[in-house]
């Protein structure tokens, strides 16, 4: 998808950002849209997972059909089977009338299940069945009636771990994960947290009819290294109560943070400082091919300019040049090194990392997409 694609959908369904990630997520989204796979969207709770499932189904087939959003984990126990199955008249207590379920009512069309991995294991059961058939049965009756709804999940749970204590079915788990579409973290989009807050801000001042609040320097660096556990809604909820509480609408890192729970505080601190993993170690070696990639950039520079200066010494007036020391750098520049393997390394993996999109690539790299593409056809990189 072009970047101008990808903006007009951000616009149309109000997502504000520019990561790399993100931008990934919404690419997969429209590519699964014209098949008819079940699809997972997992994130941690407030990333807005709910504009995904939209997406989809205004690119599918079943655009013009029918198009529910449950949340499973906001069902009592006891009613959620009638909620997404039915009941027939008497099927317990309180059914005094027949009930269609979303299964039926969703025919044609797209059924967003929210929060799956909060489903109750007897529920779990049948939710499978009608995944794998297309067949349910309402409560309190007999008849197996069908269905033909596509069904797009989320959830923020661990499902693996919640498989392995028993709380989710790992059929179901590999049923609803035909395509996976994974959406970052606000901690891991900081650059878009500025938007973000400039946005709520700007609403919530034409809603309560005030000036927007502005965040100095330091205060945007609070906000951006700031661990989020409840991710956008969580800033949404602290630019609110800013635009409410503060008379003075120049923010400071100060006045900020007294809306920033303390104990999220040591997570920040945390989530700048350094840490010795695996990744960081993966993390180290990148930024050691860049300094290598720009050593060996530096270093033809350094020969194109030698050259130019032998070239062009013709006068007696000019300063002499000193071949030995010239020689010393050729010698440096063509003594074989592992630069260029290195090199292609860093490429390869700045494509890895961000799922073959160049510009991203470029962009981790520090380099030009048009510097980028020479290399790649240089190196012959698939």
């Amino acid at each position: 998808m072009t970047n101008q694609e990808i903006q007009a959908i951000k616009q149309r369904f109000s997502i504000i950002g520019g990561n790399p990630s993100l931008n990934r997520a919404i690419e997969i989204a429209v590519q699964v849209a014209k098949t008819d796979l079940t699809v997972l969207i997992t994130g941690e709770s407030g990333v807005g997972k709910e504009h995904f499932p939209q997406i989809i189904h205004a690119y599918s087939s079943r655009k013009h059909g029918p198009y529910f959003a449950v949340n499973c984990g906001a069902i009592p126990e006891g009613t959620i089977d009638s909620e997404l199955f039915g009941h027939e008249k008497g099927a317990y207590t309180d059914a005094k009338t027949e009930r269609r379920g979303y299964f039926e009512i969703a025919n044609g069309g797209t059924l967003f299940l929210d929060e799956v991995g909060e489903l109750p294991m007897s529920t779990q059961v049948r939710l499978l069945r009608v995944l794998e058939t297309g067949e349910f049965i309402r409560m309190g009756s007999s008849q197996v009636q069908k269905t033909n709804v596509r069904v797009v999940a989320a959830t923020n749970l661990d499902i693996p771990k919640a498989i392995s204590e028993g709380r989710f079915r790992e059929d179901l788990y590999y049923r609803l994960n035909t395509v996976e579409i994974k959406v970052p973290a606000l901690r891991d989009r900081k650059e878009d947290i500025p938007l973000l807050f400039r946005k709520f801000s700007v609403d919530f001042a034409e809603k309560y009819k005030m000036p927007p609040v502005r965040l100095n320097e330091e205060a945007n660096r609070l906000l951006q290294n700031y661990y989020w556990n409840g991710n956008i809604r969580q800033l949404k909820n602290v630019a609110e109560q800013v635009s409410i509480m503060e008379t003075n609408h120049d923010i400071t890192a100060d006045t900020l943070r007294q809306y920033l729970p303390q104990n999220e505080m040591q997570q920040s601190i945390q989530l700048a400082r350094p840490q010795q993993t695996n990744d960081s170690f993966i993390n180290e070696r990148e930024i050691l091919y860049k300094v290598l990639f720009d050593m060996k950039r530096d270093m033809t520079e350094m020969r194109q300019q030698l050259n130019g200066l032998l070239a062009n010494q013709t006068t007696p007036s000019s300063a002499p040049i000193n071949q030995e020391e010239y020689q010393t750098v050729e010698e440096i520049h063509d003594e074989p090194t592992n630069i260029e393997q290195l090199e292609k390394d860093s490429i390869r993996r700045a494509l890895e990392k961000n799922a073959g999109n160049r510009k991203a690539a470029a962009a981790a790299l520090g380099i030009s997409e048009r510097t980028l593409y020479r290399k790649i056809k240089e190196y012959n990189i698939e």
